[in-house]
């Protein structure tokens, strides 16, 4: 599920959810409302696109990873894995929420 969200007066989010609707990906702040629909909009395509998923540890050794549009530029970040296996089971998570959202958002 993804979910879209005014924050504060001037801007707007979008988080993937789970099946059970803990939030697996945050998303970067956007100026406008037409600008968080495009990208949630271009989600579905970009999912399966080489190299969006850009993965990281952080100074802790935890495990992370971002979404990148066609770009380059990170639209969103997920939370802290304790494992590598725990991090590409998020990925593939991400991928299947947004895959099963099939144009509807909340």
């Amino acid at each position: 599920m993804i979910e879209i969200r005014k924050v504060g007066e001037a801007s707007y989010s979008f988080q993937v959810k789970n099946e059970v609707g803990n939030t697996i990906l945050y998303s970067i702040s956007f100026a406008t409302q037409i600008a968080v629909d495009k990208t949630v909009s271009e989600l579905i395509p970009l999912i399966d696109k080489p190299g969006v998923f850009e993965r990281k540890t952080d100074y802790n050794g935890k495990f992370l990873f971002n979404l990148k549009n066609l770009n380059g530029q990170v639209i969103g970040r997920s939370q802290l894995y304790d494992s590598e296996a725990g991090m590409e089971n998020g990925i593939n998570n991400v991928k299947s929420s947004i895959a099963m959202q099939s144009g509807n958002h909340a």
